[in-house]
């Protein structure tokens, strides 16, 4: 996935700013914010926050639509164990885990990749975990407009386990579905595959 600011582009004024402000924040954690092993750290850190927040600058439907086909099949289609990184938006930690994405197809299908580059153009972003799933779910059912749609996120966030309550082994999960996938019988046969 590209990058909102290329790492190269150490001229431009979103990353220039970035640094001044990083450079500004050491000064006031740091007793010795000019040591050697900080000097660049303005730099890196800024590189780095624009690269865990590149989702903005990406169109996830035009991701979908890039590779969408005609296809007559009707059965359900699960991508599973998408492996995700984001940022907390209440503490801009991280959160991390799995995606799982299934949809049935009303026509057309998507390239499998896309639907990967979907939750990481979502991920990419100031976050939380339901927002994010329910991005997910209504950015393929709006481009695909297949039978239904399901996204489960399984995450351990590092706010709860850096800080607070101090939980480290704590998973939260949620889940967002849309037509076919509101029978029980069609969420259960999406879980039970995902488990396996």
């Amino acid at each position: 996935m590209s990058s909102l600011i290329p790492y190269s582009d150490e001229e431009s004024p979103q990353f220039l700013a970035l640094k001044r402000h990083y450079e500004e924040i050491l000064k006031i954690i740091e007793p010795d914010a000019g040591r050697e092993g900080l000097v660049r750290t303005p730099l890196r850190v800024a590189k780095t926050l624009l690269d865990f927040t590149s989702g903005y600058s990406i169109d996830p439907a035009a991701i979908l639509q890039s590779a969408m086909f005609h296809e007559d099949y009707s059965q359900m289609v699960i991508v599973k164990d998408i492996d995700f990184y984001s940022l907390c938006e209440h503490h801009m930690l991280p959160f991390y885990g799995k995606a799982h994405v299934a949809y049935i197809p009303n026509g057309r299908i998507t390239g499998l990749s896309k639907i990967a580059r979907v939750v990481d153009a979502f991920a990419r972003r100031l976050q939380v975990q339901e927002r994010m799933t329910s991005q997910i779910k209504d950015c393929i059912q709006e481009t695909l407009q297949p039978l239904g749609v399901m996204v489960v996120i399984e995450a351990s966030h590092m706010c709860m386990q850096m800080r607070g309550v101090e939980k480290q082994n704590s998973i939260t999960t949620t889940s967002d579905f849309t037509g076919a996938f509101k029978q029980a019988k069609t969420r259960e046969e999406f879980m039970n595959l995902i488990k396996r």
